[in-house]
């Protein structure tokens, strides 16, 4: 699952959005988290992976569960893949410490400021960033990501 780059900068770094932004979008892990993506993405097809958004699985997480059953070539009766849709929702998930990184160990996630699953919402990002901030990823991204052949959902109007 790939997250939007403001959901990640949110959820990993709200405590110092101001001075992190521009870095986060410039280096993330020794590349970029635009390189970061563009290079998964390329290799997608050889290396048998599923691209998907939290963005998708907010919006209509049956069709992704379902898409997820086509992918692994595994055919869910109707209580199957309900059993799953419920088991993977936000709220669900984000009391499971396996998926809500409560146990990474400190090192690789400081939990002292906040935790990595927050609030399960699309576009709460806008909250955090200022309009400069916003401008400024916005030209990055344009530069970045022109030709990129996946969209990104920013804001639940998108979606409406």
């Amino acid at each position: 699952m790939k997250k939007n780059n403001f959901r990640s900068i949110t959820s990993s770094y709200r405590h110092r959005l101001g001075q992190f932004h521009l870095q986060y979008c410039e280096n993330m892990f020794g590349c970029s988290w635009f390189d970061h993506i563009k290079a998964w993405y390329s290799v997608k097809d050889e290396m048998n992976m599923l691209f998907f958004t939290f963005e998708e699985m907010i919006q209509d997480l049956k069709s992704v569960v379902q898409r997820i059953s086509l992918f692994l070539g595994k055919d869910l009766t109707n209580e199957e893949q309900a059993n799953v849709v419920k088991h993977s929702t936000f709220k669900k998930m984000k009391d499971i410490p396996q998926a809500n990184y409560k146990q990474v160990s400190e090192e690789m996630f400081n939990h002292q400021n906040g935790m990595f699953m927050r609030k399960g919402t699309i576009g709460d990002w806008k909250n955090h960033f200022t309009v400069a901030q916003n401008e400024r990823f916005d030209q990055v991204f344009q530069k970045e990501m022109k030709d990129f052949p996946v969209s990104f959902i920013w804001d639940i109007k998108d979606i409406e």
